[in-house]
């Protein structure tokens, strides 16, 4: 049987916070803001000696990059946030991202943007990760969120739906690319935090460049005690990088990451629990439900690490330009949720080729681009049903030997029509396998699909600050192993618990897509926005559903037919007054998703909130930055699919604060969430039909505070 360790907190390396937070928080991707910054700026991605740097992160080349989409993208800058422990905080304010807080430290939060993925459990489908341009997911398409780590990357650039850049990308969620720091972006940084409920954060890093070469190493170390019971966290985290520059504009680069993430899991409780006893769990009363689904003594869980080897080669010009990439990566993953132990073990290598020009250089009126990726990950998993009374694994009862492969090709070009008018076009063709064999038995499952994946689009840019699209594209998703391999354990009939592989077919979808982004005014009172309006009709959209005590049961292909649509708006600015300036960000991620036939045709489809707004104003005066935020989710959120009244999450707002002080190498915050310590969901179960006696809510992180200090080593 597989092991479960558990790496203790002694272990924790000391890691910095990245970067000294130049006070503008938030920029259009495809923008150059006009906000000013601090004289300390410690990621120096935009010029001077360090941006020869080879394949180094650059905000002004990724803001040029994401201009020339014709579609909705982020452009996010985390080394600019005081607090940097988990991805909300890199991601916040950001339209068009959904994050769904489980437990609120370093766990693993439900991201998805469009719907996409929103029902996995473990959150871990509908979005391509990347680190440095270089898939993350296994290749059957699954990821552990809560592996990443945030405070190593100097951008996240998000292109959001269809307009992914890669070959790999062809989900409705598109792809995420967390760009890393490099040796030449700080000689070092130190930086510690504590809040709330035991959370405690050490980071150190250190980096060097010389003529040719550069090299950087970061370690860090989080851990929390959890606001819930049976909610502690902790995760530990090592990053290097060499980069190298040869002859001719050569650039090579080698990544080593090693991650180890532990956290307990309170699970869901029934929704009067969210009110009454915030902090409790399954297995706090007497109650026959309580001792049915005694979270004490099932303890579910989640244990994994991750070993990751990547390395880049970038060489050519503007006319012919070649980026070779390839990475493996070793996963130990052990969930339990209960009623189930499943081991994972995955072995994953993969590889790719990018190549882009411009017959007539920067200035000509046609550009190309084309790409191979192939990825194979190999995983053995293993079964166990857990002991009601002692949460240990008792008698296997599923071993599968699963093999993913998938070879993808991407072909695009784009075509100056007239000054202001580009058109865009790119067509992805996949073929993707899943096989899963049973490992003691004559239990086996083949699936394999082939599918195109096309994309045109027109841009008009009427001015060099404002820029208007329009595009209709195609998209598609295959079930991970996660859908594929079904675990049915009963809490009270372990020994009764089986196995079974489920054929699933590719979710499909067609996706049109307007809008905008641009700068009203000019100098340091202009304002940054961005807005998108899209509608994605979605055949055979993969639903997942869990059973009457929160458990998940299965996946299976929707055959009426869904609707998933939306609006993404953001704006941020500052304005300048006699004694310092007030700084604003604000985002609204509207999503209406319905079925459109079937059993459930009309309702909205459970998981993401119609309404999420985030909004932050700070008052800026020398070194100073004080302000409050809001999190405000103005409507209930269905939980089931048959929208049963009663079982929404309820609607909720969220008020927050954060004080900082910069000078010189030095900074610090204070940061104050949930000021008004109120009790909600911020996160449920998904079901078919709910009902709101059933466990079902996760009770949201009550007030809290945190504080940080750092200092940089110029």
């Amino acid at each position: 049987m597989p092991p479960s360790p558990t790496a203790p907190w002694h272990r924790a390396l000391l890691a910095p916070a990245l970067a000294a937070l130049p006070w503008t928080a938030f920029c259009a991707p495809a923008i150059d803001g006009a906000l000013p910054e601090l004289p300390a700026v410690t990621v120096r991605a935009d010029g001077g000696e360090a941006a020869t740097l080879p394949l180094r992160a650059s905000v002004a080349a990724e803001r040029e990059r994401l201009a020339r989409v014709p579609g909705a993208t982020n452009l996010a800058e985390p080394q600019r946030e005081a607090r940097l422990a988990t991805l909300r905080d890199a991601l916040d304010y950001q339209p068009g991202i959904v994050l769904q807080d489980f437990f609120g430290a370093t766990d693993q939060p439900r991201l998805s943007i469009r719907g996409s993925g929103i029902q996995s459990n473990p959150v871990n489908r509908g979005v391509l990760l990347l680190q440095d341009g270089l898939p993350l997911n296994e290749a059957d398409g699954s990821f552990i969120i809560g592996l990443i780590e945030p405070r190593n990357a100097a951008l996240v650039s998000v292109r959001r739906g269809a307009n992914a850049f890669t070959p790999g990308a062809t989900t409705l969620g598109g792809e995420i690319d967390f760009q890393s720091l490099t040796g030449g972006d700080e000689r070092g940084r130190v930086r510690a935090e504590a809040g709330s409920f035991g959370r405690q954060a050490l980071q150190a890093a250190a980096g060097g460049q010389g003529a040719q070469w550069d090299a950087r190493v970061n370690a860090s170390a989080d851990r929390f005690d959890g606001w819930r019971h049976h909610s502690d966290s902790q995760r530990q985290s090592l990053q290097a990088s060499v980069g190298f520059l040869g002859e001719g504009g050569f650039e090579n680069r080698t990544t080593l990451g090693w991650t180890d993430l532990f956290f307990h899991i309170p699970t869901v409780v029934p929704k009067d629990r969210v009110s009454s006893n915030p902090r409790g769990v399954m297995g706090d009363s007497n109650a026959p439900q309580d001792q049915l689904l005694n979270v004490y003594r099932r303890d579910p869980r989640r244990d994994a690490s991750q070993l990751r080897l990547a390395n880049r080669s970038r060489w050519g010009d503007d006319v012919l330009r070649h980026e070779l990439g390839v990475y493996w990566q070793d996963t130990d993953d052990l969930f339990n949720d209960q009623t189930t132990h499943t081991f994972t073990h995955s072995r994953t290598l993969g590889a790719q080729w990018l190549a882009s020009g411009r017959p007539r250089g920067a200035a000509g009126p046609l550009g190309w681009r084309a790409g191979l990726a192939w990825t194979r990950s190999r995983m053995d998993r293993e079964l166990y049903a857990t002991s009601p009374q002692t949460g240990q694994p008792l008698q296997r009862y599923g071993a599968y030997d699963l093999t993913a492969e998938n070879l993808q090709a991407l072909a695009g070009a784009d075509w100056r029509l007239a000054p202001a008018w580009t058109a865009v076009g790119s067509l992805q063709w996949s073929r993707q396998s899943r096989d899963a064999a049973g490992r003691f038995g004559s239990t086996s499952l083949d699936q394999q699909w082939s599918f195109a994946t096309p994309k045109v689009g027109l841009q008009w840019t009427p001015t060099p600050a404002t820029r208007w699209w329009a595009s209709l594209g195609r998209s598609h998703e295959a079930p991970t192993y996660w859908e594929i391999v079904a675990a049915r354990s009963a809490p009270d009939r372990p020994a009764q618990a089986v196995a079974e592989l489920v054929r699933l077919d590719v979710q499909r979808a067609t996706t049109a897509e307007m809008g905008g982004q641009g700068r009203w005014g000019d100098g340091a009172r202009a304002m940054h926005w961005s807005l998108a309006v899209y509608r994605s009709q979605v055949a055979g959209e993969l639903i997942s559903t869990t059973d009457a005590n929160g458990i998940k049961v299965g996946t299976y292909n929707y055959t009426g037919g869904t609707r998933h649509q939306g609006i993404e708006a953001g704006v941020s600015g500052q304005w300048s007054l006699a004694a310092g300036a007030l700084e604003y960000r604000a985002s609204w991620t509207y999503s209406d998703f319905r079925f459109r036939g079937g059993e459930y045709a009309g309702r909205r489809i459970a998981g993401v909130p119609r309404h999420l707004i985030n909004a932050e104003v700070l008052w800026r005066s020398g070194a100073w930055r004080f302000g409050p935020n809001l999190r405000w989710l103005p409507t209930g959120t269905p939980t089931d699919h048959a929208n049963t009244p009663g079982a929404e999450q309820d609607a909720y707002a969220l008020l927050g604060a954060k004080l900082e002080w910069r000078s010189g190498p030095w900074s610090a915050f204070v940061q104050v969430d949930n000021l008004t310590d109120r009790r909600y969901a911020s996160a449920f179960a998904i079901r078919n039909r709910a009902t709101a006696t059933q466990p079902g809510y996760l009770p949201g992180l009550g007030r809290s505070v945190a504080a940080g200090l750092s200092y940089q080593f110029f």
